[in-house]
């Protein structure tokens, strides 16, 4: 298990394969990339965080996963913080198991609780102004399936 917050790309492919590096007890790596959307004018999305206790967060939510699916062999979440540009990676979440249902439950259920349990602030720029991104219904509606 591993957890990165941090203001650097990353990239996808890479992660994906140490995913897979000298295991062979993997049958499946299931992947999720989150990208800065440009609708409703936006140009730019500044994240921030409360260091110390979001990587606590986010190793809490990826225990969770371990727990609910045994299956899963290695996983890796990335968080981007700081200013980025439409276009630009946000985040990373890879799931290596044994079988792709338990790779893709466990990245859906990782990404489901980033978007409602995790603590980050989403500040998104747009051409009449800067506004704060609220929390959505259907981001709780999604995490509360699990």
């Amino acid at each position: 298990m591993s957890i990165s917050i941090q203001t650097a790309d990353f990239d996808a492919g890479r992660e994906c394969a140490d995913l897979l590096a000298g295991r062979h007890d993997v049958g499946a790596v299931a992947s999720f990339i989150g990208v800065v959307r440009g609708d409703g004018g936006v140009a730019a999305m500044t994240l921030e965080h409360y260091p110390g206790m979001t990587e606590k967060s986010l190793a809490a939510i990826a225990a969770e996963a371990r727990e609910r699916w045994p299956a899963v062999a290695a996983l890796r979440v990335i968080h981007r913080v700081g200013r980025l540009r439409v276009g630009d990676q946000i985040v990373f979440v890879g799931v290596a198991g044994g079988h792709r249902g338990e790779a893709f439950a466990a990245c859906e259920f990782i990404m489901d609780y980033l978007k409602t349990r995790a603590p980050f602030w989403k500040k998104e720029e747009t051409e009449a102004g800067v506004r704060w991104v609220e929390a959505r219904d259907s981001d709780d509606a999604a995490a509360a399936r699990w």
